[in-house]
C-alpha cells in the first residue's frame, strides 16, 4: 500500500471537546458514563484505521488517491490556498473515475464538509476537519474590510471547483460530475 497520509489528531476535536465539556460541567473523567463517551471516540478512530488497511478501501476512492499522491500532497502542503481550493472542490460536489466500468456504472465518490476538512487535515499531516470546516463561508456582513480580506486569500465557497483543482483532479484520474 502507497503511503497514506494521516493526521495525528484527525478525529480528536470531538473527544477533546466534549472533555472539555464534561470539565466544565464538574464531572469526573472517570465517571462510567464520560468513560463511555471516550472509548466510543476512540473505537471510532479503530474502526477507521482498520477500513483504510484493507486493500478493497483503496480501490475506486478519490479520498486514498489525494492522501497517497506524492505531487497532490506536495501541492497541498505548500499552499494554504490551494489546500482550501480542494476542501471546497470536495464539498457538494460528486466525482466519478475516468475509468469506462465506474462510469458505465455510475459509480460515484462523494463526502461530507466535515470528511472533506479530515480529507485535507491528514494530507497535511497535521490537524483535524475543524481546520478547514465551512472556511469558504464569506461574512455576508457588508463589510468591506472582512470581504477584502477573504478575497485577498483566494479562499472558495464550499462546492466550487477551481481551474487548477479541476485541471488536477482530472490528472488524479477524477471528473467532476
Amino acid at each position: 500500500m502507497a503511503n497514506l497520509r494521516k493526521s495525528p489528531q484527525r478525529h480528536s476535536f470531538q473527544s477533546e471537546k466534549f472533555v472539555e465539556r464534561q470539565l466544565a460541567a464538574g464531572k469526573d473523567l472517570n465517571d462510567e458514563e464520560v468513560q463511555g463517551m471516550l472509548e466510543y471516540y476512540s473505537n471510532i478512530k479503530n474502526q477507521i484505521a482498520e477500513k483504510e488497511a484493507d486493500p478493497e478501501w483503496a480501490k475506486l476512492n478519490l479520498e486514498y488517491d489525494l492522501r497517497t499522491t506524492d505531487w497532490m500532497v506536495e501541492k497541498v502542503k505548500s499552499s494554504e490556498i490551494y489546500a482550501q481550493n480542494l476542501y471546497a472542490a470536495l464539498c457538494n460536489n460528486d466525482f466519478i473515475s475516468r475509468e469506462l466500468w465506474p462510469q458505465l456504472k455510475d459509480q460515484t465518490w462523494s463526502c461530507s464538509w466535515r470528511y472533506a476538512g479530515g480529507i485535507i487535515a491528514d494530507i497535511l499531516e497535521k490537524g483535524d476537519y475543524i481546520d478547514w470546516y465551512c472556511s469558504g463561508i464569506r461574512d455576508i456582513s457588508h463589510d468591506e474590510e472582512v470581504n477584502s480580506r477573504w478575497d485577498q486569500r483566494k479562499y472558495v465557497s464550499e462546492g466550487i471547483v477551481s481551474d487548477e483543482i479541476r485541471e488536477d483532479l482530472n490528472k488524479l484520474g477524477w471528473i467532476v460530475v
